[in-house]
């Protein structure tokens, strides 16, 4: 959901979900590659045509697909919706996408939006309307991606730490982290490379944020915000130590009804510092592993501006 320094991310949008049709089958690796925006991808095809690279991005409420892809495989608008992104919310163009694959699943009927390739860094973005029930696996010791029905998945064994989530509009949201020690609502956002807090975060917070940052959303709308550092930010068991985090009102997150309480987008950056992070839409779970041989009262070193997870 929310943008990186100089960089463009994917965000939320309004459109409804679709139901999708899963076919059957094992687990499935997908290998997926590291841009510049360290997004993960994977291949698509649409009608049986590409592939094409298409990120995962669980803080966008609707799939996405380039003007790019839609001349190339000859497919029209059929229809206009408001698409609401972090720093602007505008009325799109939409497609109908009979049949939309990747990792040996089927879904169809889905309406996507329509934007461009030059605003989003990939091809498309798999948003939670084709994520819902299943599971999402985020290997980063492997540099792989596994996507399966959760109920197929192996439940929580080698996690340390699992926390329960809110569905809202499909979105996994953490309703008893505390940063600072204020309660805060954390939406994990695989499409955010840095985290990013509301207004009323910062208000409670008290802190001061004086550095101005600037990013891109899938609009083509620049969005400034400003940043600062929090000392813990505490989910369950586990803590995250010396957090940068940029601070701005946003669409995207009053969308989710969090105009005026505290929330939170934790993004790739700090993720990173964890082996595998799971996020499992089908029993409302985030599944946290920690790197091999740290131990859960370890401080872990990371070189995104000299983060550290405790826990």
């Amino acid at each position: 959901m929310v943008s990186s320094p100089a960089t463009a991310q994917s965000r939320d949008d309004a459109l409804p979900p679709d139901t999708p049709v899963e076919a059957a089958g094992d687990l499935i690796e997908v290998a997926f590659d590291k841009d510049r925006y360290e997004r993960m991808t994977v291949p698509v095809t649409i009608g049986g045509q590409g592939p094409y690279r298409f990120f995962i991005d669980t803080g966008a409420q609707a799939t996405v697909v380039t003007r790019s892809v839609t001349e190339a495989i000859s497919l029209a608008p059929s229809g206009r919706a408001t698409l609401v992104a972090m720093g602007s919310t505008k009325t799109v163009d939409t497609v109908q996408i009979d049949e939309l694959e990747f990792a040996d699943r089927t879904f169809s009927g889905l309406t996507a939006a329509l934007l461009e390739k030059e605003h989003i860094g990939a091809d498309g973005i798999l948003g939670l309307d084709s994520l819902q029930d299943l599971r999402v696996l985020i290997d980063f010791a492997a540099d792989s991606m596994s996507v399966t029905d959760a109920r197929e998945f192996g439940g929580n064994t080698g996690y340390e730490i699992v926390v329960r989530a809110r569905a809202k509009l499909g979105q996994m949201i953490i309703t008893d982290a505390k940063l600072d020690g204020v309660r805060t609502a954390v939406i994990i956002d695989t499409g955010a490379q840095n985290s990013m807090g509301n207004l009323a975060l910062l208000k409670k917070l008290r802190k001061q944020a004086n550095q101005e940052i600037e990013s891109t959303d899938v609009h083509g709308v620049k969005v400034k915000s400003n940043l600062a550092v929090a000392e813990r930010l505490v989910i369950g068991d586990m803590e995250l130590q010396d957090i940068p985090i940029g601070f701005a009102d946003s669409p995207a997150i009053d969308a989710l009804g969090f105009a005026e309480r505290p929330a939170l987008i934790l993004g790739m950056g700090n993720l990173r510092l964890f082996e595998r992070v799971a996020i499992d839409f089908a029993t409302r779970r985030v599944l946290f592993d920690l790197p091999g041989g740290t131990h859960r009262r370890d401080l872990l070193r990371d070189q995104f501006m000299a983060s550290r997870l405790r826990s």
